[in-house]
């Protein structure tokens, strides 16, 4: 995927512009400071108090702006980063595409199917690299139980078990914007479980039947419970339950997993507390047995960042491209569906 717009060489870091600088938008400067491939060039964000937050946390005062425009206008740049808010994904990635600026987006990738594909095909049309930042693909449990579905280890898969346990009902004096967010289980947290799926299985989900609700002490506006059956092809099925108002015990972010397969069992959990990645087979006349973990390099965002900075530099698709993040996204568009409307919902009815 080669285009016209020059890249710096290897030696040399990619300028990044980043766009969105709320409270997650800061949390990604610190992931970009790290990173000795790019260097930040310019912080943008219409709300000028973001701004001010992000000069306090080291933007500097010249390299702020309130527009894409006005930030290239003073500062040339290579390819730029976008944290701010869904609403914003679609046009914002529109404007850097046009500006033949390879894009990364934070998930979910828009907030529908035909903001996504038009974005898509802007950047297919210019030849750019647009990556979704779909960062728990880049930890070692998922990529080896991935490993072990495609070399057939166990033979097929048949069931999967997915769990996602956190309580953020309680933890906090007062409702916040996180519990103000549409569908905070399904667009926000499950897309990354979603995504997995599709990750680790190597198939595209055909139907699912999803219910969500809000337990009595829930201060989520939408549900922040679910569970979910989901039928993926070659007749696997994977049954989903997550909640953001569980008191049960908390799980790593990308849950915990359980797959059933011909020849044995895998169980594996990922990213973050209270455990680190681990995965564990038992086959069928076996003892269950950890599993040493490949080393993936750069781990979570930054492995998503060093991804795509190759993926520019080599004119290459990059994983979890827009293209392939599509099916992702629409799968996380057909639970909210289905939940709404009560019924099994196919994917291939699409979703908006």
């Amino acid at each position: 995927m080669m285009n016209e717009h020059e890249v710096p060489s290897d030696a040399a870091p990619l300028r990044l512009i980043q766009i969105g600088l709320g409270g997650w938008g800061r949390d990604w400067m610190n992931i970009v400071h790290k990173e000795r491939a790019v260097r930040p060039v310019a912080w943008v964000d219409a709300d000028i108090t973001a701004l001010s937050l992000a000069q306090q946390q080291g933007a500097p005062k010249e390299g702020c702006f309130t527009s894409l425009a006005e930030a290239l206008e003073a500062q040339p740049a290579d390819a730029v980063l976008i944290t701010a808010g869904v609403a914003g994904h679609a046009p914002i990635a529109l404007s850097a595409l046009q500006m033949n600026l390879p894009v990364l987006v934070e998930k979910p990738f828009t907030e529908n199917l035909s903001q996504a594909s038009e974005v898509i095909a802007a950047a297919r049309e210019r030849q750019l690299a647009l990556m979704v930042s779909q960062n728990y693909r880049f930890h070692p449990a998922p990529q080896l139980a991935a490993q072990i579905v495609r070399e057939g280890t166990l033979g097929d898969i048949g069931f999967v078990e997915v769990d996602f346990r956190r309580d953020s009902a309680r933890a906090r004096p007062a409702p916040t914007a996180h519990h103000a967010l549409p569908h905070p289980l399904l667009l926000d947290m499950a897309i990354h479980h979603f995504d997995l799926m599709r990750f680790v299985l190597g198939r595209e989900p055909l139907r699912i039947d999803c219910q969500t609700f809000n337990p009595k002490w829930s201060p989520f506006r939408d549900p922040a419970s679910g569970v979910a059956t989901i039928e993926f092809e070659g007749g696997v099925v994977v049954s989903y339950r997550g909640s953001w108002a569980s008191s049960g015990p908390v799980t790593p972010w990308a849950g915990e997993w359980r797959m059933d397969a011909e020849g044995g069992e895998l169980r594996w959990t990922s990213r973050d507390t209270p455990t680190p990645d681990h995965v564990t087979l038992r086959p069928l006349d076996g003892r269950p047995r950890p599993l040493p973990l490949p080393d993936t390099g750069k781990l979570d965002r930054a492995g998503a960042l060093a991804a795509f900075v190759q993926a520019v530099r080599d004119g290459t698709e990059p994983p979890s491209s827009g293209r392939e993040n599509l099916g992702s996204l629409a799968l996380a568009l057909a639970a909210i569906r289905s939940s709404q409307e009560r019924r099994i919902v196919e994917l291939s009815e699409g979703a908006g």
